[in-house]
């Protein structure tokens, strides 16, 4: 892609959206106590498009899950210097996203920060610093992975991933219609 990894949030509205094309689409609804459920990833460039490759923390309850995970195409473990998983990539979960559905996280601390916001923001730090470092690899894996599913290799018929080309189509579609309604 070009420049160095940065951490962005998806628009829960738009979230929604996907969800309803897919629903394996990471639910963000307040039905099942998800609507505070960020959806935070890196951003890369698969077939023209911008894609968001979400992060999947690695809370208490689960930690362990994430530690014992097997990485593969689909899931790649963000650890620290000493090998402590600190959260999850999930590249089977991207999900084509426009600039007006995404903002960059601001991980720099200010003086103002709780101190709850402060450890939250040093993680995210963590966790990019790692993206950063793999970059290559993620953006190469990204893109097989992708190319996996469009070919109907393995992936497509196993419900592993996203349905991709139906989510660009509604990433495309709610462009359409954006046009057309500046016109």
């Amino acid at each position: 892609m070009g420049s160095r990894f940065k951490l962005y949030n998806v628009n829960i509205k738009y979230i929604r959206n996907l969800h309803n094309v897919d629903d394996n689409v990471p639910s963000v609804s307040p039905q099942i106590g998800k609507s505070e459920r960020p959806f935070l990833g890196i951003i890369v460039l698969i077939n023209g498009s911008k894609f968001c490759i979400p992060l999947t923390s690695n809370s208490n309850k689960k930690g362990k899950k994430l530690q014992n995970m097997r990485e593969n195409i689909t899931f790649r473990k963000i650890c620290d210097k000493k090998g402590k998983v600190l959260a999850g990539l999930n590249l089977n979960n991207m999900i084509p996203v426009r600039e007006e559905y995404i903002s960059e996280i601001d991980i720099k601390i200010h003086s103002f920060d709780s101190q709850e916001i402060c450890r939250w923001k040093k993680l995210c730090a963590k966790e990019l610093e790692w993206c950063q470092s793999h970059q290559k690899e993620i953006e190469r894996l990204a893109n097989e992975l992708y190319r996996m599913y469009v070919s109907e290799e393995f992936f497509s018929k196993r419900k592993i991933c996203l349905n991709f080309p139906a989510l660009e189509r509604e990433c495309n579609k709610a462009r359409k219609l954006k046009t057309l309604e500046i016109d």
